[in-house]
């Protein structure tokens, strides 16, 4: 099985959609794809789950299917959506000084794609 970390740090929404699109394609296809969401990308955590999201059903749909690995504490703290991201029951992810470090990903054998 191959397998893909999606990290994604820019907070555009037509950025954003094509992690969502990706993870999807790949579960579908029997790869691992898992989204961290980092950096500025923290900051839609709330928008994705407000039902007039243009995204939101497809974010409900990667969050159903365990797609979303979590997300990043520090930059959710920053950009202050920490609160919302643990709402939501995203695991945040502080392995390296507060950030989801690649090198864990690497040594399990997980490509990194950078969004």
């Amino acid at each position: 099985m191959k397998k893909a970390a999606l990290f994604v740090f820019n907070g555009d929404p037509m950025c954003f959609i094509h992690v969502l699109l990706n993870a999807l394609d790949m579960k579908e296809k029997g790869h691992d794809g898992r989204i961290v969401i980092e950096g500025s990308a923290t900051k839609l955590i709330p928008e994705l789950d407000k039902a007039e999201h243009p995204l939101n059903k497809l974010w409900q749909q990667v969050k159903a299917e365990g797609l979303v690995e979590g997300a990043c504490k520090a930059c959710s703290n920053k950009m202050g959506t920490l609160k919302d991201a643990e709402a939501q029951g995203l695991r945040l992810l502080a392995d390296m000084s507060g950030h989801p470090g690649m090198a864990g990903y690497r040594a399990a054998g997980f490509d990194l794609l950078i969004f």
